[in-house]
């Protein structure tokens, strides 16, 4: 099939429908995006996220098509809201394949403002990445497609990535998980969960305020929602065990993850699987943009209800643009009796001795002008980003270590495109320690005044981007310009 026939077949059949029901004349949506009443209604069940449908005819093939548009929501019973949805979905559809699988998806951009897919987290080819250098204008369309290769099971998820718009956009809605699932997954037999965080910031007027305004503390305001609610609720039978998929889709927000009463065990993140589950585990850290799979086995009491919050993160930004902790769902146990708990695998898949490095880079995180308000941004190597430079030059499939230097008050989550990599050590103060977790990841927080060193390979030819995803950051100018060059 052409380019052209793929996406009249695909767009055509694109429904915009809030999840509460149809969508109303030109696409809005004539619902709330999270059911029944008001969308910010305490307490509600906590959802499920819709599936994007597959429209592929073989085995192998994943099809579907997407569209960004408007939509005036019902958030509060002021007065309607104007959101910035995938099909008309809040958050979108989650898109689900399976490693091997060929991807083929027709994005359509109906906002007035240049937009993007980009598909944080997955080994696409750069000319299919959606980075700032590939625009898709207002009333155009393009197809995106890609091979899921093996190994790349995991939690992923998809956003816009246009220049300097990228922190509006996903304010304003536009943002969705991608699940790509493995063969030979051994936890396949838990229940699971997508909690998809996000944060929504309204002013006076019940309209979004963008989180890219608010200066060098970008994005650290608004609620925060799971699946599009606020603080829904989540039955589990008790002694239940579940395998919790979490993203931290906010635009600037640390979530320092606690569970009254109850202990994490981590096994998966950015990259997937880790190789052997850690347990115990009272908070799980989730940077901006980083996914986290933890297992939770709900406590034996029968109808009981426990907290699941985001604590304040302690090293905010010299007390300055800080937030409290905030409750964001509740596990309510059933009047069932208790179930068995699950004893996970002492393995979980192998994960590859870590490589040695034939080329080292330094990047530092350096800071310009004022503070907060004031006009100040934040750059790397003492560079605000520029889409004509190439700011580093890699060989493909040779293994770089890197130093990620922060020279800045604030904490920065960096983001490579195209790739996954491995935390090797962190320094402080003259101190260095390894890694407490072996695990791929793509996006590493880096706090203020320390290294994170990193071991890392491109794998395919082009330009790449790195950046930090507090995107007010990003779309202030911290982001660089990587090529990936053939081998000479």
């Amino acid at each position: 099939m052409k380019r052209r026939e793929f996406l009249a077949s695909t767009l055509a059949g694109t429904v915009l429908a809030g999840c509460g029901g149809g969508g109303g004349p030109g696409g809005m949506m004539s619902s709330p995006p999270s059911g029944g009443g008001a969308a910010m209604t305490e307490g509600l069940p906590l959802r499920a996220l819709p599936a994007l449908a597959n429209t592929a005819t073989q085995a192998g093939q994943f099809a579907g098509a997407l569209v960004a548009q408007p939509a005036s929501v019902s958030l509060s019973s002021s007065r309607a809201t104007t959101l910035w949805l995938y099909n008309g979905l809040f958050p979108g559809p989650r898109v689900e394949a399976r490693e091997g699988d060929r991807v083929r998806i027709g994005f359509e951009n109906r906002l007035s403002q240049d937009s993007t897919i980009h598909w944080h987290g997955l080994p696409v080819p750069p000319d299919q990445d959606g980075n700032p250098m590939d625009p898709v204008r207002p009333g155009a369309s393009r197809v995106y497609e890609f091979t899921l290769p093996a190994g790349s099971a995991g939690t992923y998820w998809y956003h816009p990535h246009p220049h300097r718009l990228t922190a509006e956009q996903v304010s304003m809605g536009l943002a969705a998980p991608f699940i790509v699932r493995a063969a030979d997954d051994p936890l396949a037999a838990l229940p699971e969960v997508t909690m998809m965080v996000t944060a929504l910031a309204l002013g006076n007027d019940q309209q979004v305020m963008n989180a890219g305004s608010d200066g060098m503390f970008a994005g650290q305001g608004g609620m925060l929602l799971v699946n599009g609610q606020r603080r829904p609720v989540h039955a589990m039978r008790p002694g239940e065990t579940q395998r919790w998929r979490i993203l931290n889709a906010t635009a600037g927000r640390y979530l320092s993850l606690q569970l009254d009463g109850h202990v994490f065990a981590l096994v998966g993140t950015d990259g997937g699987l880790l190789g052997a589950p850690v347990a115990g585990l009272a908070d799980v850290l989730v940077a901006p943009a980083q996914r986290v799979e933890i297992v939770v086995t709900a406590s034996a009491s029968p109808n009981a209800r426990f907290t699941l919050r985001a604590g304040r993160h302690v090293a905010d930004n010299m007390g300055m643009g800080t937030y409290a902790s905030e409750d964001i769902l509740t596990i309510a146990t059933t009047a069932d009796a208790p179930v068995a708990p699950v004893t996970l695998p002492a393995v979980l898949r192998p994960l590859p001795a870590m490589s040695s490095a034939s080329a080292s880079k330094r990047l530092v995180l350096t800071q310009a002008g004022g503070m907060g308000m004031m006009g100040g941004t934040f750059l790397i190597n003492g560079r605000s980003f520029d889409m004509n430079r190439v700011d580093f030059v890699s060989t493909v499939g040779a293994w770089e270590s890197w130093d990620i230097v922060n020279d800045t008050f604030m904490d920065h989550p960096m983001h490579v495109h195209g790739t996954q990599f491995r935390l090797v050590s962190r320094e402080f103060g003259g101190r260095t320690t390894p890694a407490t977790v072996d695990a791929w990841l793509d996006t590493v927080d880096v706090p203020a005044g320390t290294t994170a060193t990193i071991r890392i390979r491109q794998d395919q030819p082009g330009k790449r981007m790195v950046h930090c995803h507090i995107l007010g950051h990003e779309d202030g100018g911290m982001m660089a310009v990587i090529e990936a060059r053939a081998p000479a």
